[in-house]
């Protein structure tokens, strides 16, 4: 299997796999890469439907010479372990932070946010955030306020009082309840619009479908995220001589009726 980053010639074969609407994985046989090198070619420039072979290899090319430039003051790696591939990790990293911004998030924020979760620990301090990312503290605070604030990360304080960021199981369940409150926000305030414009109006009562559709899929997000919790974060009940086994849930027999 060929090493080293793709060339031009490769790139073009992506586009052109991709016009014809292969799979990833399709592409990458025909390159004799690994599909996730194809994956994450196409995840940061511009993803499938706006990828360009030409720009995506003008970008590499200018990734590559501003790292050089920036080498000696650049981003800190993050301390790998478990034999993972250093620069296979930092390439993940940017697939997941150019993920996120898609989805909404600013780029500061999404870079956070995909360290976060890219540690083992699922916890870094203000201070190491600054000094991966190689940005001022206010930038950081910036990014984490707006996190917090939509339930994905939460504050806690380590041994030392130092303030913690921290992304855990917690953080999903607590982000779906505050995802589901703002959707019952949005369904009242379509409600008033549907007294403020009259109730037999055409507007009205497209505020009013709105406003059954949201508490739908709202109730639907809190029934999903209780349920989620109870059967995937729930410590697993032992009783006496039958321990579980490291990873495994025991679940209880319900009752015979």
């Amino acid at each position: 299997m060929p090493g080293g980053r793709l060339t031009q010639q490769e790139r073009q074969q992506i586009a052109l796999g991709l016009a014809d609407d292969l799979a990833y994985a399709e592409i990458a046989r025909r390159l004799d890469r690994p599909t996730s090198t194809v994956t994450r070619e196409v995840m940061r420039n511009g993803g499938p439907l706006a990828y360009r072979a030409d720009l995506a290899h003008r970008a590499t090319e200018h990734r590559a010479h501003r790292r050089r430039e920036a080498a000696p003051r650049g981003p800190e790696a993050l301390p790998q372990a478990h034999g993972r591939d250093a620069e296979a990790v930092r390439e993940y990293v940017e697939v997941f932070t150019t993920l996120l911004m898609k989805s909404g998030l600013p780029k500061m924020t999404s870079r956070v946010l995909a360290h976060l979760y890219t540690t083992d620990a699922g916890s870094l301090t203000a201070s190491e955030l600054v000094r991966h990312l190689q940005v001022s503290p206010a930038s950081i605070s910036k990014a984490v306020t707006l996190l917090e604030s939509q339930g994905l990360i939460r504050r806690e304080r380590d041994g030392r009082r130092r303030e913690r960021y921290v992304v855990d199981n917690d953080v999903w369940y607590d982000g779906m309840i505050a995802s589901a409150r703002s959707h019952a926000q949005l369904a009242e305030t379509a409600r008033q619009g549907v007294g403020v414009l009259g109730p037999d109006t055409p507007a009205a009562a497209r505020l009013e479908g709105i406003a059954r559709f949201v508490d739908f899929v709202g109730e639907g997000m809190v029934r999903a995220a209780e349920q989620a919790r109870e059967v995937l974060y729930t410590k697993p009940e032992t009783t006496t001589g039958d321990p579980a086994e490291p990873g495994e849930r025991k679940f209880r027999t319900p009752p015979s009726p």
